[in-house]
C-alpha cells in the first residue's frame, strides 16, 4: 500500500511539475496574430510618398547628393559622412562631430527606416524626411552652408546636376531649389529600408524566430514596451518623456522638445527611436552613453515603465531585439560617380 501511495505521490508531482511547465511555455508562445495589432510588417521596397512621389531620377540624383561633401563650407562633410550607410546608418560613437571638429548634443540617429517615422529627430522637430532632410546641410555644425541660396548657387554650377535636376523634377520651369535638394535625399532615403526575420514572422512565419526570440517578444508586449515601441518601425512615431518613472541622468545639455517648444511639459520628451537594427546602432539614447544592449533594456523598464527585470528575461528581450537587424539594400552600399565641378563651382572655404 505505501508503494501505491508512494508512486501515485510521484506520479501527481511529475504530472504537476509538467503541467507547470506547459503553462510557462504557453506563456512564452506568441503568434505572428496576435502581435499584428501592435506591428506592421515591411513589405515594400520603398516607403513612397505621393507628395513627393519616388522615382528613379529623383533617387539617384538624392543618392548624389547624400554623398557629396561640397555640400558644406568646408567641403569634408556629405550626409554619409555621419550616417554612414555601410554601418547601418551612423558611426557608432556617443555624439556627433561635425563642422571643424565641433561636438554636437545628440547621439547620431540612423538613416535606414527613416522614412516610416512620423517624427523626427531626438527633438521631434519633423514630421518626415522631406522637412528634414536638407536642414544639416545648414546646421553650424554639421554643413555649415550660409543658406539656401548658397547651396542653389553651387549646384548650379554643376553641369551634371543641372542635367540631373531637369530628369528629377521634369515638371518644374526651374528644377535646381533648396526644396527639391530636400525632396530628392528624402526621395533616396526612402529607398533605405531594411527587413528582416521579424518581418517574416509577423507575415506568418513561425519559423523565422526561435523559442527564445519569441519568448522576448511576449516579454517585449506583457512589460509595455509595446506602449512606445510599435507600428511598422517598431518605434519612431511618436515622442515621450525620458524618465517618466525615474529620472534619466543624461550627459547632454539637451531638454528635448522643450527646446524647440519652450513649453514646460515638453521638458526632457524626446523622440521614441525605431529599434530596428538596434543591436547595431550603439551607443544608445539621445545622449550616447549606454554601449550595452543590455544595459539599455535594463534602464529603460527602469526609468520608463519602473521594471526591474530578471537576467533571463533581459536576456530574451536582447533576443527578440537582434531579430530585428535587417538586410542592407545593395544599392545603399554602391557609391555614386559624382558630377565635376567647373571653375565657376564656389570653393571650401575654412573661415
Amino acid at each position: 500500500m505505501k508503494e501505491l501511495l508512494l508512486t501515485t505521490s510521484i506520479f501527481c508531482a511529475s504530472a504537476f511539475g509538467l503541467a507547470a511547465f506547459a503553462q510557462r511555455m504557453s506563456m512564452d508562445i506568441i503568434t505572428p496574430k496576435e502581435v499584428r495589432q501592435y506591428f506592421s510588417p515591411i513589405t515594400q521596397k520603398v516607403a513612397d510618398n505621393p507628395e513627393n512621389p519616388v522615382t528613379p531620377q529623383k533617387v539617384d540624383l538624392g543618392k548624389m547628393l547624400f554623398h557629396d561633401p561640397r555640400l558644406s563650407k568646408t567641403g569634408n562633410m556629405s550626409c554619409n559622412t555621419c550616417h554612414n550607410l555601410t554601418n547601418y546608418g551612423i558611426l557608432n560613437i556617443p555624439k556627433e562631430i561635425g563642422n571643424k571638429g565641433q561636438i554636437g548634443i545628440y547621439n547620431i540617429p540612423t538613416v535606414y527606416n527613416v522614412a516610416f517615422n512620423t517624427v523626427i529627430l531626438w527633438e521631434a522637430r519633423f514630421k518626415n524626411v522631406e522637412e528634414q532632410a536638407n536642414r544639416p546641410i545648414l546646421n553650424p555644425i554639421q554643413g555649415a552652408m550660409p543658406n539656401g541660396e548658397a547651396v542653389v548657387k553651387l549646384i548650379e554650377s554643376i553641369p551634371g546636376y543641372r542635367e540631373l535636376f531637369a530628369k528629377a523634377f521634369p515638371t518644374e520651369n526651374k528644377p535646381i531649389t533648396f526644396e527639391n535638394v530636400s525632396k530628392a535625399i528624402a526621395a533616396f532615403e526612402r529607398t533605405l529600408i531594411t527587413p528582416s526575420r521579424f518581418d517574416k514572422f509577423l507575415e506568418g512565419d513561425e519559423k523565422a524566430l526561435t523559442q527564445e526570440e519569441k519568448r522576448g517578444l511576449r516579454l517585449f508586449v506583457d512589460k509595455g514596451c509595446i506602449a512606445c515601441h510599435n507600428g511598422i518601425g517598431v518605434g519612431g512615431g511618436m515622442f515621450q518623456k525620458m524618465g517618466i518613472v525615474k529620472p534619466y541622468n543624461s550627459t547632454s545639455p539637451s531638454k528635448g522638445r522643450y527646446d524647440v517648444t519652450k513649453k514646460p511639459e515638453d521638458m526632457y520628451v524626446f523622440k521614441v527611436p525605431s529599434l530596428r537594427n538596434v543591436e547595431r546602432t550603439y551607443p544608445y539614447f539621445h545622449d550616447g552613453q549606454v554601449w550595452s544592449l543590455e544595459e539599455a533594456v535594463r534602464i529603460m523598464a527602469d526609468i520608463q515603465l519602473g521594471l526591474q527585470l530578471k537576467d533571463d528575461e533581459v536576456k530574451a528581450i536582447v533576443a527578440f531585439l537582434r531579430s530585428l537587424t535587417g538586410e542592407i539594400p545593395m544599392d545603399a552600399l554602391t557609391l555614386p560617380v559624382l558630377p565635376a565641378s567647373t571653375k565657376d563651382t564656389p570653393k571650401p572655404s575654412l573661415d
